[in-house]
């Protein structure tokens, strides 16, 4: 199995990391990969397009996202099968993680296909090293329902969780979430709200919940946010 080559195997997966916004973390390895694979996978062929176009490259795209992925990894799988090379990558991070990938991925362990990480950004690995809460343990959670009494549970059900917790929010719920937060688990407890990460605007919001809602309120919500929940008595 190839776990380190810059030259794709033939009937290998190759699961790789993309930028989250900065270009320049797009790893040598990703680089070189997405230039050779026979094939990309890609939640967004516009998106990946762009990508692989600033890097000069031009690979056959074909598409794979929330709303095809079951057939998708069917498909995929039995190109793997005639012997293709096939790098899977979403608009932004590493798939799988609140992103799709994990259909494919599975599909091909379970017919013995070669599965390749090819490691590089994720947002909220990103956020947690940089946030200064605990990160020795952490339950990522994704991104909770849209609806705020399923929301309101899932917290209650984790008031006291010994760990951190860790979700991804989009730019239209992201006040009420730390609404409910502050509502649900106090004002003292300890947030990390972080925003546009490795982008022009990147911003961290840390400290206690209410005084994070009292920041949010007066800042622009425009971008992707990652929230960090720290256990209860953590203290700053």
């Amino acid at each position: 199995m190839d776990n380190g080559s810059l030259v794709p195997q033939p009937g290998h997966l190759y699961v790789v990391a993309t930028p989250i916004g900065n270009m320049a973390d797009l790893t040598e390895r990703a680089r070189a990969l997405l230039g050779a694979v026979d094939v990309v996978a890609c939640e967004d062929t516009r998106t990946t397009g762009t990508l692989l176009a600033r890097i000069g490259v031009h690979r056959e795209l074909t598409a794979y996202h929330e709303h095809n992925e079951i057939e998708a990894a069917e498909r995929l799988t039995a190109m793997l099968a005639e012997g293709k090379s096939i790098a899977v990558v979403t608009d932004a991070g590493t798939p799988g993680l609140s992103d799709p990938g994990f259909r494919v991925v599975r599909a091909c362990r379970s017919r013995g296909v070669p599965v390749v990480p090819v490691p590089g950004a994720n947002a909220l690995i990103t956020v947690l090293s940089a946030s200064g809460l605990p990160t020795n343990a952490f339950l990522f959670a994704g991104f909770l329902p849209p609806r705020s009494a399923a929301r309101i549970a899932f917290l209650e059900k984790y008031r006291e969780f010994p760990y951190t917790l860790a979700f991804y929010e989009s730019c239209h719920r992201i006040d009420k979430f730390v609404d409910e937060i502050v509502a649900t688990l106090g004002t003292e407890r300890v947030l990390c709200v972080a925003k546009e990460v490795t982008k022009l605007h990147e911003t961290f919001f840390v400290g206690a919940a209410d005084g994070v809602r009292t920041r949010l309120s007066s800042a622009s919500l425009k971008g992707e946010f990652v929230v960090i929940v720290a256990p209860a008595g953590f203290v700053l």
